[in-house]
């Protein structure tokens, strides 16, 4: 993507301290972009901002183009005159993590209340522009909310049938009825995405750039699969007849089963790979470099059979490939994604990978189990990578080490050279001076948290997700370790006019 070093922090915005128990686009948004910057960080990488479903996990969305209205500030909401500073009386939050059940309900009613006020008013021309704009799935999107409230947060597939597979006069009869639900859910997504913009055009400003995340595949229960029901593999009583995820290997001896609907790639392709192309344009409105979740599954993809209770029985399918791609590439242009490549693919996804030139990942975590010849190892690796001290589904750089066989923390300590006291840090610094264009860290390791930084523990079922900083945690010390790095090892931003040669290179 650039032949530029760059240094960025990974953190969702619910993360984000404040007083509204989950973290916003608001003030403090802003504030940590200014602190990105102070640092000399010039990447923020967020997880998908999409409107979760059960279990709270952005990478499970009702919608794979639609905003997350627990993410919008009601702040903002009072400048605007849809909230009062009365409305703001909140409730006692825990101010170290998220407890989504009650925020949830209260921001609802935050939201309800200040809809209750817009429609009041005269409608605003910025709105009327962004439903005619975002019509083409904003219709389906909010409708297909409205109808899950109606239906008790029922899955689409429990609707009544004549619901559950589109009948056109049906849907014209919901949409009549539910006019109201459905504004509301149109006023929330135009309040996200103007939030949202707006504090993007705030951290372009200051040269932070915003990596985003798409998962590859969309939830079960979303407007998506209900919308676009014939690009899945589904039967005539909306069942799916395949399910995605991972064969068993050394960690899952029964695989993983994820459970959402695999893509029809043969309808796909005969429509030109349109929802695709629509899909990656409206996140390149979001975002400036894309993280594609899954990417393998472009090559090949684990196919388990519908209503499977293990992930063992499935099998290898094949991806779209490079077809996909240039299709893509020729109605967008350059893609600047970031291919997830991790776990054990063939040889054929890096070969794809490479071939339209997408930097893969590397998390140095993984890379202390055998010898110099590890791939995770930074001397493996060249320039068109991102290294990750750890991720999102990682323990804590701290939480691994403390956890490591003693085989690997000796690696650790013998090939940094370090005593391992400060194994964070150790492995900033690794990431930092590796060759790798792009270097990532997980703001927990900035901070040399343990296990109780963790933001996600993959299969476990409740607990995940609900990690906050609190705002003494971002010291400045942290802030000018990380500024000096990136002086250091070639990732701070210098002026053209500033840079100066090194006397060999003449």
């Amino acid at each position: 993507m650039s032949d530029t070093r760059l240094s960025g922090i990974l953190l969702h915005p619910t993360s984000l301290p404040g007083p509204f128990g989950i973290g916003d686009l608001g003030q403090q948004a802003y504030a940590f972009v200014d602190w990105l910057v102070g640092a000399k960080q010039r990447l923020w990488q967020v997880l998908p901002l999409g409107p979760t479903g059960y279990g709270d996990s952005p990478y499970q969305c009702f919608s794979a183009l639609a905003g997350n209205p627990l993410l919008i500030d009601p702040a903002n909401l009072v400048e605007r005159g849809y909230l009062e500073m009365a409305d703001l009386a909140v409730p006692v939050f825990p101010a170290a993590a998220v407890d989504y059940g009650p925020v949830i309900g209260w921001k609802t009613e935050l939201l309800d209340r200040a809809f209750a006020r817009f429609e009041a008013q005269p409608q605003p021309a910025a709105f009327t522009a962004f439903v005619e704009e975002q019509r083409w799935w904003l219709d389906d999107f909010t409708l297909f909310m409205a109808l899950k409230g109606e239906n008790g947060g029922q899955s689409w597939q429990q609707w009544a049938p004549d619901l559950r597979d589109r009948r056109p006069a049906v849907l014209a009869a919901a949409r009549q009825r539910l006019a109201r639900s459905i504004q509301s859910h149109a006023f929330r997504q135009w309040v996200f995405f103007e939030q949202w913009s707006a504090l993007r055009a705030y951290a372009n400003a200051q040269r932070v750039r915003i990596i985003g995340d798409i998962p590859i595949y969309v939830a079960m229960d979303s407007a998506d699969a209900w919308s676009q029901r014939n690009l899945f593999y589904f039967d005539a009583e909306a069942q799916p007849t395949v399910v995605a995820g991972v064969p068993p290997d050394y960690f899952s001896p029964t695989g993983q089963l994820w459970g959402n609907p695999i893509y029809n790639w043969g309808k796909m392709a005969e429509t030109g790979y349109a929802w695709w192309i629509s899909r990656f344009r409206a996140n390149l409105q979001l975002y400036d470099i894309i993280r594609v979740d899954h990417f393998r599954g472009f090559y090949n993809y684990w196919e388990v059979p519908g209503g499977a209770e293990t992930a063992e029985n499935g099998v290898w399918k094949d991806g779209p490939r490079e077809a996909f791609f240039e299709t893509v590439i020729a109605a967008l242009g350059e893609l600047p994604l970031i291919a997830e490549d991790l776990g054990e693919p063939e040889e054929g996804v890096y070969v794809l990978r490479d071939h339209f030139h997408f930097p893969g990942m590397k998390v140095l975590q993984f890379a202390w189990a055998s010898d110099g010849s590890d791939p995770f190892l930074p001397h493996n690796y060249d320039k068109n990578f991102v290294v990750y001290s750890g991720t999102h589904d990682n323990d804590t750089t701290r939480g691994w080490y403390d956890k490591a066989p003693a085989r690997e923390q000796d690696y650790v300590r013998r090939y940094l050279r370090v005593s391992g006291s400060d194994v964070a840090w150790d492995f900033i610094r690794l990431a930092m001076m590796s060759p790798a264009d792009i270097a990532v860290t997980p703001l927990q390791d900035c901070m040399s948290l343990g296990s109780e930084g963790r933001m996600n523990m993959p299969g476990a079922a409740s607990g995940n997700w609900s990690w906050r900083f609190l705002p003494q945690q971002l010291t400045p010390g942290i802030q000018a370790g990380l500024a000096e790095l990136c002086d250091l090892y070639g990732r701070a931003y210098v002026p053209p006019e500033q840079k100066v040669l090194s006397p060999h290179s003449r």
